[in-house]
Formats: C-alpha cells, structure tokens, sequence
C-alpha cells in the first residue's frame, strides 16, 4: 500500500506556491518591451548579414563584375559622452519614458539616485539622446556619441551614489573605446539654444580631475584675484568693464606701469568658444552654455573679466 505523502509535504507545497508568487511579483516590469527590444537587434544582425545590395539609385551606376567583401573591418566605436538629466521625478518614470515607442527618445544608460545603473541599450547601436545639436563639425552627435542619463529633475544636487556609479561607468568607456578627455560633454554643450542639462550642479570639475572633460587652471583665477586686491581703490575703480564682450584686462596705461595681462589683447572669446566646440551662431546660448559648464555660479550671457580668463585658458588647452 502505498503511503500517503500529501499531508507531510504540505509544508513543502505552500513553500513552492509562496515562491511562485514572490517570482511573480518580482518579474520584470519591461519583459513585454524587452522582447520588443531583442526583435529590433535582431532585425538589424538580419540586415547585416546580406551582402551589400545595390539600390535602385545604385543600380544606375556601373557594377563590378561581381560582388567583393573586404574582410578588413569591425563596429564602428563611439567617440563622444553625451551628459543628461533626466527632467522627471523618477528613475521608473524615465525608463517607462525611453521603452514608449512615442517617445522616440532613450539613452545607453540610465543611473538612479540610488546608484543603480540600467544599461539600456548596446554600446555601438545608435540611440535618440542628443537630438539636433552641433560640437565642432558635427552635426549628428546620435551616430558618435554614447548618452547618458542621471535621474534629477533638473534643480538638485546630484547624489555621491550616482556620481560614483557614472564615474565607473566613463571608467570603463573611456578604457573600452578610447574616449578622448575633452569628448566628455554635456547636452548643453552640443545644444545651447535648446538645453541646460545636466545642471548647474553637476560636479565637472570632479569628473574632470578624474579624467573626463578638460578643466581650467586654478592658478589663473587666484592670480587674477591677488593682483585685482593689490590694486589701491583709486587704480581698482579704473578696472576694465567686466560686461565687455571682449578686451584686455589692463587699462589703456597698462604698457606703462607694467600691469600684468591675462590674455592677449586681441583675444576673440567668440573664436576661443568656436575652437573649443560650441556653436557660436548665437553668441549669447553659446556663452550661457560655457557658463553652466565651467563658472556655473552664473549662468548669463555675458563674459566678465574672470570668465574671460578661464575661456582663455581653457582655448589653450583645446588647440
């Protein structure tokens, strides 16, 4: 006779269904989108897989008597870091955003406040962060650049968790494909009539010490301040008009009395925005753009004596 075995493993049982349900619960909230995502990339590796087909523009001009695969190639890599934030209260809300086919936005990576990272997308496929923009000559920074999200809604600090979390993430980019220091960015950079992100509270000048983005030299700003308060009030008083758009430092009198200049006297703070890689078509978004950047502590449309002396410094660094 066989021995009943429901009553002693009903412990057993209520544990497997308890787990069942805790599995439920704990499923993945985008395994529908997921499943959406894995049909596109492999559409793609289909598309990558035929040999190249003339189109029908193609097919008007002359042929070659067969069809040629060079075996000399590989993906292309990025070579920017495009930085965001994300402009919504929540790192769900944002994910639930960039999986919304609407949308027609997304990022490779997402980082909470808590430091979670959500890696959205492969490196080397292209994704709709940047929109329409220029740095330098390009014009298409989606097809070079790498975007990065941060979970803040645009007027708060940014988390030590988070900023950890990026900071190994540009690590790993910066080794992986060769990412040069000055291709760190931010959207306001490639986007100065359009965009302020990240905000004025991101920590660049971190992420520069750490090797990702270019900084200015300290000693200049220092070197400023010290000759500005030797200066007796009389001669202080004479000091050039900090709202110029451009100009020397030194007065008029300056080659007589020996005043020190800080940039030359010529210098063109709209060819030092140029070279570095602003869109200068409007002078005024490209210095606001500078400014949340490198001064942060004011953000308007106008050079002052010391912003002027950080532009000059930092034009030296980028040619």
């Amino acid at each position: 006779m066989r021995t009943p075995i429901l009553r002693q493993d009903a412990p057993t049982v209520l544990f497997l269904l308890l787990a069942g349900v805790v599995t439920s619960c704990t499923s993945n909230p985008y395994a529908d989108t997921n499943k959406l995502h894995r049909k596109q990339v492999k559409a793609y590796a289909e598309e990558l897989r035929t040999y190249p087909t003339p189109t029908p523009r193609e097919q008007s001009i002359p042929q070659g008597d067969y069809w040629v695969g060079t075996t000399n190639f590989s993906m292309r890599r990025p070579n920017y870091v495009i930085l965001h934030h994300t402009e919504q209260d929540s790192t769900g809300q944002t994910l639930r955003t960039f999986t919304k086919p609407e949308t027609e936005v997304s990022a490779h990576y997402v980082i909470g406040k808590d430091g979670k990272v959500y890696h959205m997308l492969h490196d080397l496929l292209r994704a709709w962060h940047a929109g329409s923009g220029k740095w330098g000559n390009s014009t298409d920074l989606n097809s070079s650049s790498i975007g990065i999200e941060l979970d803040n809604n645009g007027s708060e600090p940014f988390p030590e968790a988070q900023i950890n979390s990026l900071l190994q993430v540009l690590a790993m980019l910066k080794d992986t494909y060769k990412i040069p220091a000055a291709n760190f960015i931010g959207h306001s950079d490639i986007a100065p009539v359009r965009k302020v992100d990240p905000n004025k509270y991101f920590p660049w000048e971190q992420l520069a010490r750490n090797g990702y983005g270019l900084w200015y030299d300290a000693d200049v700003l220092e070197a400023y301040a010290s000759y500005m308060a030797s200066l007796p009030a009389e001669k202080s008083a004479l000091a050039p008009d900090t709202s110029a758009a451009t100009g020397s430092l030194v007065t008029a009198d300056s080659a007589v009395v020996g005043e020190p200049l800080f940039y030359p006297e010529h210098f063109d703070p709209q060819e030092a925005l140029r070279i570095i890689g602003y869109d200068t078509q409007d002078m005024g978004a490209a210095i606001r753009a500078f400014k949340l950047h490198f001064i942060q502590t004011d953000t308007t449309a106008v050079l002052t004596e010391p912003d002027k002396i950080v532009l000059y410094n930092l034009y030296k660094k980028y040619i």
